[in-house]
């Protein structure tokens, strides 16, 4: 074949071939989350972005907000929404609406959810749609998200005696309460106790109740502690051991370590001229 007659033939060929396939069109619904490891009591946003492939105006836009595994309704509650003309609960989802959203326009929705504090730990997925009065499209997964366990805080007492010369048999006690982690303990109470025929003489951060005392401590960070103090006395005829113990009785979240709530203190009294330690 001539040449000519090869140019002929791929020329023909060209004008006759199929067409470039088109990029894939923009999803109706996709969304994003700002974080996928999450406790209970945690805020958190889930963004959406609808976008309108049709030829046609779907009236009424919403960008709608699911969980595959049970309702999203009893994992979270609903705080806020950003971009839109209406934001509430709908049976079993969210919903955030847009407006009309003609053909080829697309709106963006950002939900603001807190992790219920009853929320089981596990994993679910977030399901997302586009939905509208006139038309919905189908409902895709997103993201896998995960409750995780609540975070621990051990909280550790010890204390130390320090007795002192006098007529009185007295000690003063310092209690020492540290967070070792790895979360912020809150709503820390500490009670202490003097031990036989021991009088609560003075305290620092402690009130009395009864015969012993409780210590506010309050809210430590990790790596943070804190003191309160208390003295005691037996009396100028203070004979025999004593043992005084300080004890975590509350802290928030759980406590993972029990061995180290508890501390105490022994001493001898041999009159009250004379206390060991």
């Amino acid at each position: 074949m001539q040449r000519t007659g090869v140019l002929a033939v791929l020329t023909t060929a060209a004008l006759f071939a199929a067409p470039a396939v088109a990029a894939a069109a923009t999803a109706p619904s996709t969304i994003s989350v700002s974080d996928t490891t999450l406790h209970a009591g945690d805020t958190f946003t889930v963004t959406e972005q609808l976008y309108n492939p049709t030829d046609f105006t779907v009236t009424g836009a919403k960008a709608a907000l699911y969980a595959k595994e049970k309702p999203i309704v009893e994992l979270a509650d609903l705080v806020s929404c950003t971009g839109t003309v209406g934001c509430d609960r709908y049976l079993s989802s969210f919903r955030g609406g847009v407006g009309d959203l003609g053909a080829g326009e697309s709106r963006t929705v950002t939900f603001t959810l807190r992790v219920k504090e009853g929320a089981e730990p596990g994993q679910f997925t977030l399901q997302h749609q586009f939905a509208g009065d006139n038309y919905a499209f189908g409902v895709e997964d997103g993201p896998a998200v995960t409750i995780a366990a609540p975070a621990a805080a051990d909280v550790k007492v010890a204390l130390t005696a320090t007795p002192r010369f006098g007529f009185v048999g007295r000690v003063d006690y310092v209690i020492k309460v540290s967070n070792t982690g790895p979360a912020t303990a809150t709503g820390i109470r500490v009670t202490a106790t003097p031990g036989t025929d021991r009088t609560i003489t003075a305290t620092t951060g402690c009130t009395r109740a009864g015969a012993g005392l409780t210590c506010p401590i309050g809210t430590l960070a990790p790596g943070a502690s804190a003191t309160a103090k208390f003295t005691s006395e037996g009396g100028f005829l203070a004979w025999g051991p004593f043992t005084a113990t300080a004890q975590r009785v509350a802290s928030a979240p759980a406590d993972p370590d029990a061995a180290n709530d508890k501390a105490s203190k022994k001493c001898t009294a041999y009159t009250g001229l004379f206390v060991e330690c």
